[in-house]
C-alpha cells in the first residue's frame, strides 16, 4: 500500500526572526542542512512507497511550495518519470483561504487523498521538524501504517530525553486487551490521553513513569477513518471542510479551497477536535533525534559545536573569547569579543542579538515590528 504524505505548511515561525518572516517562514529556509525544512520533511520518507504528496499552505506561499517540493519530488516519488516538473510526477497543493488551525486543513487533504485511493493511508507531517535518524523514523512509520490499516489513528510519541516544559505530552497504556506484549515490545500501545505543557516538577514525574511521551504532532491513519471520526465529534467542521474541497477551484497543481465554506469553519487543532476524543488512538514510540526547531536555542542544541561550544554559521565571523553561543552571519563581517551564551543572527534587513535565556522573547520582537508596519 502506498502512503500519501500530507504536509502542513501554514506556520509563520516568528520565533526564528529575523530569518523567518510571515512571507518567508522557517519551513522554506535551509536552517539545519542544505535543503529547506519542507524539503527535508518529504525527503526523509524516501524509500517508502508513496502516493502523490499533498501540501496544505496559505495562498501567498504557493509558489515557494511548488518550487521547493518540485526540486526534490523525483527523488522521493517514483512513477517512472525522470523529470522534476511537479505536474508530471504528481503534487497537490491545497490553498487555505485563511488560517483555521490544523484540523480543517487535514480534513480537506484527506478528501483529496481519498480521490487517489478510497482506502488511502495518510501520514500527516508538520513541515518544520528535524529528525536526525532517518532509518529509525521510517521503521516507526511502517509500524504506524500497520496499525492504521487495522483502523487505528496513530500519533508518534517522542521518547523524552529531559523534563521538557515546552512540549505537550501524551500518555500510553501498556496493559490492555487491545494490544499485545509483542506490540508493546515493538513500541506500540493505545493512547490514553493528551496533557498540556507541564511545569518542571510535573514534567519530571512524567519522565519518571516511562508512560509519557512528547506530543510530536505527526499522525498516521486512513483518510476515511479520520473523516468518520471528525464527523462524529465535529459534524459542522467535517461538512464544511468537505464542501470547501468539493467546491474548490483547480489550476494545475493548485487547489483553491472554497472560501465561502472554509471561512464558516470554527478552527481547531486535530488534537482537540479528534485525537483527544477518539477511542481509536494508538501511540508508536519514536526515538530518532526529533526536534520541532521552535527557537534559536533549539537550533543551537541540535547543531554541531566547535571547541568553544559555539555554533558558527557563515564564513565571515570572528569569535574571540566567545563561548556557548549561536552566531549566524549574513553578508557582513561579524566580530564578537568576550561573550557567553549569546544568540546573534544577521539578515539583510534585521539583526538579532539576544541572551540565550531571553530568546523566547523573539516572538515579541516580531509582534512589535508588525505593529510598526
Amino acid at each position: 500500500m502506498r502512503i500519501i504524505p500530507i504536509i502542513l505548511s501554514g506556520g509563520s515561525g516568528t520565533r526564528l526572526w529575523p530569518l523567518s518572516r510571515c512571507d518567508n517562514p522557517k519551513q522554506f529556509l535551509p536552517l539545519v542542512t542544505e535543503r529547506t525544512m519542507i524539503q527535508e520533511t518529504l525527503l526523509r520518507l524516501k524509500g517508502l512507497e508513496l502516493g502523490t504528496p499533498i501540501v496544505s499552505c496559505g495562498e501567498s506561499h504557493r509558489f515557494m511550495v511548488a518550487q521547493q517540493i518540485g526540486e526534490v519530488l523525483s527523488e522521493v516519488v517514483s512513477t517512472g518519470s525522470t523529470t522534476t516538473d511537479c505536474g508530471s510526477i504528481g503534487l497537490r497543493i491545497l490553498l487555505e483561504p485563511m488560517a483555521k488551525n490544523t484540523c480543517p486543513a487535514i480534513a480537506a487533504a484527506c478528501c483529496a487523498a481519498m480521490e487517489q485511493d478510497p482506502e488511502a493511508v495518510v501520514i500527516v507531517l508538520p513541515s518544520d521538524h528535524v529528525i536526525k535518524n532517518g532509518d529509525t523514523y521510517r521503521e516507526a512509520v511502517k509500524k504506524a501504517v500497520e496499525q492504521a490499516e487495522k483502523g487505528y489513528m496513530v500519533t508518534f510519541g517522542i521518547v523524552p530525553t529531559f523534563p521538557a516544559t515546552g512540549y505537550g505530552y501524551i500518555k500510553g497504556v501498556v496493559s490492555t486487551g487491545s494490544t499485545t506484549a509483542n506490540d508493546v515490545e515493538k513500541g506500540v500501545m493505545p493512547l490514553e490521553k493528551f496533557v498540556e505543557k507541564p511545569d518542571l516538577q510535573t514534567a519530571q514525574e512524567y519522565l519518571d513513569t516511562g508512560l509519557y511521551y512528547w506530543n510530536s504532532g505527526m499522525f498516521v491513519f486512513k483518510a476515511k477513518t479520520f473523516l468518520e471520526e471528525l464527523a462524529a465529534f465535529e459534524p459542522q467542521m467535517a461538512e464544511l471542510s468537505k464542501q470547501s474541497y468539493q467546491k474548490a477551484k483547480v489550476e494545475n497543481d493548485f487547489t483553491w479551497l472554497d472560501k465561502s465554506s472554509f471561512e464558516q469553519i470554527k478552527g481547531n487543532s486535530i488534537d482537540y477536535a479528534v485525537m483527544e476524543k477518539t477511542k481509536k488512538g494508538m501511540i508508536v514510540k519514536l526515538n530518532a533525534g526529533w526536534d520541532d526547531v521552535g527557537s534559536w536555542n533549539a537550533l543551537y542544541d541540535i547543531s554541531k559545536k566547535d571547541a568553544n561550544m559555539n555554533v558558527i554559521k557563515g564564513d565571515d565571523i570572528i569569535a574571540l573569547d566567545t563561548t556557548s553561543s549561536y552566531i549566524r552571519g549574513g553578508k557582513r563581517t561579524i566580530a564578537t569579543i568576550g561573550l557567553d551564551n549569546i544568540v546573534i543572527v544577521d539578515s539583510d534587513d534585521g539583526l538579532l542579538v539576544a541572551a540565550k535565556g531571553k530568546i523566547q522573547d523573539v516572538k515579541k520582537v516580531a509582534e512589535e515590528i508588525k505593529k510598526r508596519k
